[in-house]
């Protein structure tokens, strides 16, 4: 071909089209398209609406991705999550507002993130965590009827080009294996 040195490696003639290789490598995460479409979320406020947070804690453990169980909240791993051990903590009371939580529910809360932390601490070394709960959709709750707050590990130089340039995160561990680390951490932890 014109403009190849003597000695390069020549790109094999593939058809033009939808799919052609190019220079780019590509890490597919067809998983992702549930949260993207919307898959799973409630039809509406209620909890009869089809909630997760409501419906999750009628699950076994493994398949529903709770960490732990207290007596009015529980832990539940992100299901997509921000970084590896992301960690959800939900009242069983299906509320949308903080506000709207009693003194008991805000107490539990507030022990069940502490304990989340610990436990992500001496598992995985976090060098920080992000904490909060986003209140409404427009503050970007993905499931904004049922109150959650966030519990999101962070290590030093864990943001880079994949999430910024290729709307991609990578995590170094499956949700099941992350779940059974964290459960049985939690657990000697008591």
């Amino acid at each position: 071909m014109a403009g190849e040195q003597p000695g390069e490696p020549r790109a094999p003639e593939e058809p033009p089209g939808p799919g052609a290789g190019d220079a780019f490598e590509r890490l597919w995460t067809p998983h992702r398209m549930a949260y993207i479409t919307g898959e799973g979320k409630p039809s509406g406020p209620g909890a009869d609406d089809g909630c997760p947070f409501c419906r999750i804690p009628g699950l076994p453990d493994e398949e529903g991705l709770v960490v732990a169980r207290g007596e009015r909240a529980y832990a539940v791993l992100n299901l997509y999550p921000y970084n590896a051990g992301h960690l959800l903590v939900c009242p069983y009371r299906h509320v949308a507002d903080y506000t709207d939580l009693d003194a008991a529910e805000v107490a539990e809360v507030g022990a069940l993130t502490q304990r989340a932390m610990a436990v992500v601490r001496a598992v995985s070394a976090p060098h920080g965590f992000n904490l909060g709960m986003n209140q409404g959709s427009v503050a970007g709750a993905g499931i904004a009827a049922h109150l959650h707050q966030h519990v999101v590990p962070r290590w030093g130089g864990d943001t880079n080009f994949m999430p910024v340039v290729g709307r991609t995160r990578v995590l170094p561990q499956l949700l099941r294996d992350t779940r059974a680390l964290l459960a049985g951490a939690w657990e000697g932890a008591a």
